[in-house]
């Protein structure tokens, strides 16, 4: 089992590349490797180019000396799906499941990659984590949603590997891997995610995510069970 963390983003909203920002005593990309690393035989980091090699490279070895699988990097492409299709060139043939991160959620516990991983093994295509709703959605040209109808989608996703090749054979671009998979036919389920599985977009988010590691209510590190 492999996983993806993509990061090559620009962080246009947050004004800069916030996956390098600092969050405790490492950065935002850190946390969200190790979390993956921990469960994982290894972790392909998809960054710009420009992060790959140089002054400005990011060095894999924090993350990789957390106890778990083995962290290489790899320049990404124009788009998300671009970037997640570079991964996947870098992930062993023999992967029977392929899991996708976003490298700007530093706080994904154990136990939402647990759940994920299960439901695969269980038969499903895919897994996504999905947490509710809880403000009213409303649509721009009036009326309000039934927001009981509708979830919020986080990361880390599960996949069956092949299943998840053949979904990016085509080029398509998508905001997540499991749009490309139903769209191709496959099972998605969904688990239950975790609140404080926050994704860093703007400069606040940063420091909720801080005062949840402060608070210690950041991570749920069972541990994985790396197969």
């Amino acid at each position: 089992m492999w996983a993806i963390v993509v990061a090559a983003g620009e962080g246009h909203r947050f004004g800069g590349a916030k996956q390098f920002q600092p969050l405790g005593d490492r950065c935002v990309i850190d946390w969200a490797v190790q979390g993956a690393a921990r469960c994982c035989q290894g972790v392909v980091v998809v960054l710009a180019e420009e992060r790959t090699v140089g002054k400005d490279a990011w060095s894999p070895a924090i993350a990789a000396g957390s106890g778990g699988g083995s962290v290489v990097v790899t320049a990404g492409g124009v788009l998300r799906s671009d970037s997640v299709r570079c991964g996947l060139s870098a992930v062993p043939g023999d992967a029977g499941i392929v899991l996708v991160h976003d490298g700007a959620r530093p706080l994904a516990g154990d136990a939402v990659f647990e759940r994920v991983v299960q439901a695969v093994r269980d038969g499903a295509d895919a897994a996504v984590p999905v947490i509710d709703l809880t403000d009213t959605i409303r649509r721009r040209d009036g009326g309000t949603v039934d927001r009981r109808e509708l979830v919020a989608v986080q990361t880390p996703q599960a996949f069956r590997a092949d299943i998840l090749r053949a979904a990016h054979a085509a080029g398509a671009d998508a905001t997540d891997d499991a749009t490309l998979v139903e769209a191709a036919g496959g099972t998605v389920t969904l688990v239950a995610g975790d609140s404080r599985n926050l994704k860093i977009t703007e400069p606040h988010d940063l420091a909720v995510a801080e005062a949840l590691l402060s608070n210690g209510e950041g991570l749920d590190t069972g541990g994985g069970d790396g197969g």
